[in-house]
């Protein structure tokens, strides 16, 4: 082994640094240079003409260094190269800044090149336009949903990304100091651990040593000059390890190659800060690393090194049986040197190195003749979770703390094992309840009890690393405990939880909303099953803003709507489809009455977007009592001095109205342009009805902020079975925006109905 492989460095091959070149020239021979070690074909026709188009877009930019613009997007395309990527990513690393900072369109790209390098630009770009502020979580979650549904469609767009915040973050002296400390923070919240996440150890311990450079640069000094002292002392105690290592693999007959490394200074930054120890009382500053051929040797290397050094007992980490989610594999272990001093040896195969250092990118592979490339779709399983998650959860906050317990973005993990040995991997601090919903949503609804190891557990207990854990289920089960979401880790379980509830109160309310219905019929001699057909139920849903009949056997369950209201309904339909046989009597009469109508003025338009039938000049004011909007079915009412009052035709005070007033009614309707009308906003009055909890009334307005309407009014009222009731008044343009804003709220957790005041 040659001396250079023993000494301590950060890594075996680092990234190039811009400082080792000093001009466009010298950074193109290297990017081609870089290319060749590793892509099987010989043809760069088309990175070069890349190149040219880049120098040519950017000819008469420059950085905020002075130096010539082309040197950043050189520099990111040699980054992609040294994670050995295609062509096409290394292209649109070359160009990824030239849709939005020159002449040059997506559509000449697609002429120059092809739709696939256009679509990595594209995406790229997109991801350019991002808003970020640290302490605005909204936009911070919103930028990753972004960023995640960016890794769905093309994983390419994101590693180019990576790329181009890695080489500003090198250059980011050139910078103002606010602007260096604002893009820190965004590169250690969001592209370090996305890095991480990815498996991409290259680049995500660089960045994050860059982040800490700007934000404690006092702390990042520090850290380094002692790790430059300490080094030197340091270099013949890990030689004379490595010799010693060496010697006894060799011995044993395992084909291995040795080398020191040091922590980066992030990590180290992070160990002392959590563990609240000094820089002295870390063990894995300085490590040897280990590498051989296959797993077997793995671990007969670690016999080896057990037989020659005392290991610290709770120091040992097998990553080879359970890999880390960022396909990391390593044994780690941390032994007692005969100067008694600790140090950590890392033992892996020169694949689980590779996948180290290079995450998802080593596991690209090539197709010549279209650039085409696999990757291996189960180390993404956990990027396909997270777009199920998003799909489902419309609060940003949701989703951002989904991110860091169940994705591992920010926390550890326990891995814990089922009966049958599976491996289940959780955030640290689940409990069974946890380890029940990762399994099935319904062994967690029928949970009763656990055991760990074989022992009966309290249902809140802290589950270890290596737990075998057994879950007591019971038909007989009413389900789970509210109580559980206060202990709970897992976004998954709490979202099943909830959803449980949810689902079993929507039950409860239809069941009654169904009996309320069938009290009043019989109190009122109605026959209903004469009344129920689909298409009645069907206008009652359309009338009253609901998506099913169930959803409106809800609402008068839990009193949203009045059951005599929905069965008067219901009985109106069913007389249109049910009109007596005419005698000639009707007839006569119909004729007569159709002659006295067309005697009558045609209808006219109000100056509020109403049409009302043979009145002009006429004041027109909307009913508070149900506040219509266009899109509304709509009727006026002839009041005494005040004009016409318009109600929607559903309105409970129009449906109750004395037959003696009902001679005042008269048509009305909306103009055909009413909702463009100046851009008039109507006054609406929403009721939700919700199961209380604390943020909910934040979820609610925060959609209204998204959609910049201003709420009026808010009043809430909470029961003492937990649930509440707020009513909330707003200006809205028509029918079409409320019904989307009610889709909205729909989808906020813990929402059990959404009616419109009727009256």
């Amino acid at each position: 082994m040659s001396e250079g492989n023993t000494k301590i460095k950060r890594t075996e091959k680092e990234i190039s640094k811009p400082e080792d070149f000093t001009s466009v020239e010298e950074l193109h021979t290297r990017l081609f240079d870089t290319i060749r070690k590793y892509h099987p074909s010989t043809d760069f026709t088309m990175i070069e003409d890349a190149f040219r188009l880049a120098d040519k877009a950017h000819e008469h930019q420059s950085r905020k260094s002075g130096e010539p613009y082309l040197i950043h997007p050189v520099c990111v395309a040699i980054i992609l190269a040294e994670l050995e990527l295609d062509k096409e990513t290394i292209i649109a690393g070359l160009l990824h800044d030239v849709v939005e900072d020159t002449p040059v369109t997506l559509e000449d790209i697609r002429k120059h090149f092809n739709e696939e390098i256009a679509l990595l630009i594209d995406g790229v770009t997109k991801l350019g336009q991002l808003s970020y502020s640290h302490d605005k979580m909204d936009i911070q979650a919103e930028n990753l949903r972004k960023m995640f549904l960016a890794m769905a469609k093309d994983i390419r767009v994101i590693l180019i990304k990576l790329a181009d915040r890695l080489h500003n973050m090198r250059t980011l002296q050139y910078m103002p100091p606010a602007k260096q400390k604002e893009k820190a923070r965004e590169t250690m919240d969001i592209y370090a651990p996305i890095a991480d996440r990815l498996g991409i150890s290259k680049i995500k311990v660089e960045l994050d040593d860059l982040s800490l450079k700007y934000l404690r640069p006092d702390v990042y000094q520090d850290i380094d000059q002692k790790i430059a002292q300490d080094k030197e002392q340091r270099q013949p105690f890990i030689d004379s390890i490595i010799e010693e290592v060496k010697e006894q693999i060799e011995k044993a007959g395992i084909k291995a190659e040795l080398a020191g490394r040091v922590k980066h200074l992030f990590s180290i930054y992070k160990k002392m800060r959590n563990q609240q120890v000094s820089i002295d009382q870390i063990y894995d500053i300085f490590a040897i690393r280990i590498m051989v051929d296959s797993v077997k040797d793995c671990y007969a290397a670690l016999g080896v090194i057990h037989e020659m050094y005392t290991p610290i007992p709770g120091r040992f980490k097998d990553y080879i049986a359970m890999p880390k989610e960022n396909m990391y594999q390593s044994l780690h272990t941390t032994l007692i040197g005969s100067q008694g001093i600790p140090f950590e040896i890392q033992i892996r195969t020169f694949e689980m190195h590779r996948t180290a250092e290079y995450g998802i990118a080593a596991h690209w592979k090539y197709k010549e003749g279209g650039g085409n490339i696999n990757k291996e779709e189960e180390k993404l399983s956990w990027l396909r979770q997270i777009l199920e998650w998003q799909q489902d959860m419309s609060d940003n906050r949701e989703f951002l703390d989904m991110l860091k317990t169940d994705l591992n973005l920010f926390t550890e993990k326990v891995y814990c094992f089922t009966p049958q040995g599976d491996v289940k991997t959780l955030p640290q601090g689940s409990t069974p309840v946890d380890f029940a919903y990762m399994i099935h949503s319904a062994v967690g609804n029928r949970m009763v009890g656990a055991r760990v190891n074989g022992t009966q557990v309290p249902i809140e207990y802290k589950l270890q690393t290596g737990d075998r854990v057994e879950i007591v289920t019971s038909q007989n089960s009413k389900g789970p405990s509210r109580d559980w979401l206060s202990f709970v880790q897992s976004t998954q379980a709490k979202n099943k939880i909830n959803q449980w509830f949810k689902n079993e109160y929507k039950e409860e309310n239809i069941t009654r909303g169904r009996e309320l219905m069938e009290k009043y019929a019989k109190a009122k001699g109605i026959n209903l099953s004469l009344y129920l057909k689909p298409e009645y139920q069907n206008v009652c849903i359309r009338k009253y803003g609901y998506k099913t009949w169930d959803a409106v056997l809800a609402a008068i369950g839990h009193g949203g709507l009045k059951e005599g209201q929905v069965v008067n309904r219901l009985m109106e339909e069913y007389q249109k489809d049910h009109q007596a046989a005419k005698t000639d009597q009707d007839v006569l009469e119909d004729i007569e009455k159709k002659n006295i109508e067309d005697k009558r003025p045609p209808k006219v338009r109000t100056h509020s977007g109403i049409t009302v039938k043979g009145i002009d000049d006429v004041s027109v004011r909307f009913s508070k009592c149900c506040s219509p909007v266009p899109g509304d079915e709509i009727i006026g009412f002839v009041t005494r001095g005040r004009g016409i009052s318009i109600h929607r035709t559903d309105c409970s005070n129009i449906l109750s109205m004395p037959e003696d007033e009902r001679n005042r009614l008269i048509e009305a309707e909306w103009a055909p342009d009413a909702i463009k009308k100046n851009g008039e906003l109507y006054l609406t009055e929403l009721c939700i009805y919700v199961q209380n909890r604390r943020g909910i009334l934040l979820d609610i307005t925060k959609i209204f902020m998204e959609m910049k309407m201003d709420i009026k009014s808010l009043v809430t009222r909470v029961s003492k079975q937990g649930t509440a009731s707020i009513y909330l008044s707003f200006e809205t343009s028509g029918r079409e925006e409320l019904d989307k804003i009610m889709n909205k709220l729909y989808n906020i957790d813990s929402i059990i109905d959404i009616e419109r005041t009727s009256g």
